[in-house]
């Protein structure tokens, strides 16, 4: 079971003394992608006025543009909720980036103003990957990398 608590104390730990966001969202990704298991993709998407433009990641290479309300992180944008889906095949309007990517959960992300300015993707080939614990766990990172777009 994945111990998102510490992952949490990581994130602040490694950049804690860094004040620019690409090089945060860069190591966050790369974090993640070292302690999450059976994930093929995992990211940020920054909002850009009615677009999701696609921020650091780790994986393959990745849709560059998604349109705010579509797909699986654009409706986590309309929506402002955590997005789990354990079959993206049956996501109404899926975007398939990857063809390998079978589940999904997305976190939306704001600003000190409550303002939505990203989100983080994490993509599994397994179907089901993702769990109620997964969200609650994802949903303590929130803070910690909400408050890299407040430095």
């Amino acid at each position: 079971m994945t111990n998102y608590s510490l992952i949490s104390k990581e994130i602040e730990a490694l950049t804690s003394d860094v004040k620019n966001l690409t090089a945060n969202l860069s190591n966050v990704s790369a974090l993640l992608n070292m302690e999450l298991s059976d994930i093929n993709w995992v990211g940020f998407y920054l909002l850009c006025e009615n677009e999701l433009i696609l921020g650091p990641f780790q994986g393959k290479p990745a849709c560059v543009t998604i349109p705010v309300g579509k797909g699986v992180c654009g409706t986590a944008v309309s929506t402002d909720s955590v997005q789990l889906v354990k079959d993206v095949h049956e996501f109404p309007g899926h975007i398939a980036c990857d063809s390998a990517s079978n589940s999904e959960i997305v976190l939306p992300l704001h600003d000190k103003t409550g303002k939505t300015v990203a989100v983080l993707d994490i993509d599994s080939p397994s179907l089901g990957r993702f769990t109620e614990a997964d969200k609650e766990g994802i949903l303590l990172l929130q803070p910690v990398i909400e408050e890299l777009f407040n430095r």
